[in-house]
């Protein structure tokens, strides 16, 4: 019984080492939920924009150490005179649990068409949100 006990605690602290000789973590940080909205507050959520609205991204970052990057790459998938997938703009912020507004303006109006924006968290792509504007 107590060999077997010690080959058990043996192969938990194996595991154990190779994860951290590995780098690898545990992180619980997610997303409690991700939106496109018409304004900072989020309290317009919207898919469709017109041509002279700011896009808004809202992410709630949930169960984050401080350290948790959230990244949004803003794409042009099918827009009127614009190349087929035309990564816009992205931008990354580091923090803990938070409600995060990524925003992206334009000083004219947006084109026409489908966009979309990819949001990460560590780097790993968590959730795609497609919109248009009319």
């Amino acid at each position: 019984m107590k060999i077997k006990t010690l080959k058990i605690l043996f192969i938990v602290m194996l595991i154990g080492i190779v994860t951290l000789a590995c780098g690898g973590s545990v992180s619980t940080a997610n997303f409690k939920s991700a939106y496109l909205a018409t304004d900072e507050a989020g309290k317009n959520q919207t898919t469709v924009f017109s041509q002279d609205q700011p896009f808004y991204a809202i992410v709630d970052l949930k169960n984050a150490p401080d350290d948790t990057t959230v990244k949004a790459v803003w794409t042009a998938v099918a827009v009127q005179d614009t190349a087929a997938n035309t990564k816009i703009d992205e931008y990354t912020i580091t923090t803990g649990d938070a409600l995060i507004p990524f925003s992206l303006t334009n000083d004219s109006l947006w084109p026409t068409g489908k966009y979309k924006v990819d949001l990460y968290l560590n780097d790993t792509l968590k959730q795609t949100l497609e919109f248009e504007v009319q």
